[in-house]
């Protein structure tokens, strides 16, 4: 299956899986999505990133593992910014401005950062999702 947009993709099974109370999730692995997992791990939204192995009938395709934090996952209001029609970008001077409790996740040159951790860096990049 070849999809234009892989990381709101993931987003989006992910809200899925959030708001049907499921303890964990499975998903296959691009560098991108590990990146946007890893950083929902340090923001405290996951508890676990883990590799799950090969399948039995797709030896090459390999998932990984998450785990939600909380037994009501807090990841039910996620909205997708940049879409592959419309990519919307920010920089440190934008962040610093927004008075929104909600969190951003946003792919820098120095990877995918929350929005605090990109106004503490001070780089600006792709805004890829709001979490509320």
């Amino acid at each position: 299956m070849n999809l234009n947009y892989p990381i709101g993709d993931f987003l989006i099974k992910l809200k899925n899986a959030a708001m049907a109370k499921n303890k964990s999730f499975e998903a296959r692995p691009t560098k991108q999505i590990m990146a946007v997992a890893e950083a929902l791990k340090k923001n405290g939204y996951l508890d676990g990133v883990s590799s799950s192995g090969a399948g039995k009938k797709e030896k090459n395709k390999t998932t990984f593992l998450l785990t939600f934090k909380y037994k009501r996952p807090a990841l039910t209001n996620l909205k997708l910014v940049s879409k592959p029609g419309l990519r919307i970008y920010t920089d440190i001077w934008e962040l610093s401005k927004r008075r929104k409790p909600s969190i951003l996740l946003i792919s820098t040159p120095k990877g995918i950062l929350s929005s605090k951790e990109a106004m503490k860096q001070g780089v600006g990049g792709e805004v890829i999702v709001d979490i509320l």
